[in-house]
């Protein structure tokens, strides 16, 4: 819980000032008003079947105001998300299929799916963090100086001190007066997760979720952290954090940077933290011998490489994925390469993309049913793979999970550096969107299963002809892939079950 002393906000024991203290507390009346938060709100939650989680996963959903039974704790763990952008939604799916796995029973708790003031502040939030996403894209000054600085906390060149300070004033992700504002903010969900049973197991996959979880007295909290760059923001006292690299690990531990001013923090405690690999789905880890060995096998076969290519949920990029699909036409024509696209659940991109397409029609293979991506993906598992395959689902769950089910049976995925960069595929990164991501490209690239950031575009078309024309480098990569598994690496998502239930994961 966060906690006030002599008119000051504390996080683990380090104040932040009066005057961001009076702030935080504006921040949350202001979104009390707007949205009628009603402290006294009853939420009555309920299970049915995950309309698309069951069948995979055996998902549990909660809703509220169903006609099914509250959640079972008795050997149950609850997996809370939030749709900003589809990482967070994929973190979470990884907690759903380690706990899967290791036999308890998931309940999936999307905060945008229980109606009321929870969904209503996420949504406006939610609608602002994408627009400047995609402005951060457009204008590179706008990227450079502003969102840049936005995300790191840092500024972009000396001398830009007074831009710094008023970008940073307003909502800086690296301080801790960030930290208590969304938390003030969060407590605005405390009546939804107060009417869940307090001492369940509850893994979150964003801090809002966290935040809302201890606010409603919930006892048993795990955050699945995401990101390589620590950011106060993701802190909340009265949780487990579960840390995905060595170095996010003591960023958070020391606190490195999270006073705007540069002191020297109080450091978080050890029995709030925890280092505990990559948060990754139980089937990739399960089968990353036998996934590699495929790749490899085609590689040596002479088969089209299979690039899978990830539109994110901001929908930013355009140019980019223009750029790489005009790169890979030719290559798909020569059946040098097979390319697959997934483009989420946004409608309006595959509307785009015929325009791009328009002169090779003869080239496209659509999937938009769920049943019809998994048959695809199941069918060129031990088969060669031709052409060009578009994918586009009508719901957020498949169109995540989609991505993960088809970096079984690609050969190098080329995406951000965002979530995507802690699985355990073949990667290509191109550009980030946002200077946070940055450090995920440095953590794919340092463990051997990536390549470094490709900044530009030229760059990112090198790094495809360079992994389509030659073997050496799907060859490392694969094999630091094989290798990371051994030590545990890609062991996250089981280890934060471990920390919610006290059970461990045995192979």
């Amino acid at each position: 819980m966060l906690q006030k002393k002599n008119g000051r906000y504390e996080v683990y024991g380090n104040p932040i000032t009066a005057s961001q203290t009076r702030a935080a507390d504006r921040w949350k009346d202001m979104l009390a008003k707007k949205f009628r938060y009603d402290p006294d709100e009853n939420f009555n939650l309920t299970v049915e079947d995950h309309p698309q989680g069951h069948e995979i996963f055996g998902l549990k959903n909660i809703v509220r105001d169903g006609s099914g039974k509250p959640p079972d704790k008795t050997n149950g763990v609850i997996v809370s998300t939030i749709r900003m952008g589809f990482g967070h939604y994929r973190i979470a799916m990884a907690g759903v299929s380690a706990a899967k796995a290791m036999g308890f029973t998931p309940y999936w708790l999307d905060l945008l799916g229980i109606p009321g003031v929870t969904t209503d502040v996420i949504n406006w939030c939610n609608v602002n963090y994408s627009k400047f996403s995609r402005i951060s894209q457009r204008y590179r000054w706008f990227d450079k100086y502003v969102w840049e600085c936005l995300t790191t906390g840092e500024p972009t060149l000396p001398g830009l001190n007074w831009l710094f300070n008023q970008i940073t004033a307003t909502w800086p992700w690296r301080f801790l007066k960030t930290e208590v504002k969304d938390y003030k903010m969060s407590e605005l969900f405390n009546r939804l997760y107060a009417a869940l049973p307090s001492d369940m197991p509850v893994l979150t996959s964003h801090m809002w979720n966290c935040m809302g979880a201890v606010a409603g007295g919930m006892t048993n909290v795990v955050d699945m952290m995401f990101d390589n760059w620590p950011m106060a923001f993701q802190l909340t006292e009265g949780a487990k954090h579960a840390v995905q690299s060595p170095s996010g690990y003591y960023g958070f531990r020391a606190m490195r940077g999270f006073d705007e001013k540069g002191r020297i923090l109080k450091p978080t405690p050890t029995d709030a933290l925890f280092y505990v690999g990559h948060h990754v789905d139980h089937e990739l880890v399960e089968n990353i011998e036998a996934d590699c060995a495929d790749r490899l096998r085609r590689m040596n076969a002479k088969e089209p490489r299979r690039f899978l290519l990830t539109m994110g949920g901001a929908g930013a990029q355009r140019e980019l994925f223009k750029a790489i699909i005009e790169h890979a036409i030719p290559l798909i024509q020569k059946d040098k390469i097979a390319l697959f696209i997934n483009l989420g659940d946004h409608k309006d991109n595959w509307a785009w993309l015929q325009t791009q397409l328009a002169e090779h029609k003869d080239l496209i293979h659509t999937h938009f049913v769920w049943e019809d991506t998994r048959q695809f993906a199941d069918g060129i598992r031990k088969q060669p793979a031709h052409g060009l395959h578009v994918f586009l689902h009508d719901n957020t769950f498949h169109a995540v999970y989609a991505t993960n089910y088809l970096m079984r049976v690609s050969d190098v995925m080329i995406t951000k550096p965002s979530e995507l960069a802690f699985y355990p595929v073949p990667k290509i990164f191109n550009a980030r969107v946002g200077g946070h991501e940055m450090w995920g490209a440095i953590r794919g690239a340092e463990i051997g299963d990536s390549t470094v950031e490709t900044r530009t575009i030229p760059q990112t078309l090198q790094a495809i002809d360079l992994l389509t024309e030659a073997d050496d480098l799907l060859t490392m990569f694969c094999d630091f892939i094989v290798k990371n598994k051994s030590i545990g690496l890609y062991d996250g998502a089981y280890k934060s079950v471990e920390l919610a239930t006290g059970k461990k994961f045995t192979r």
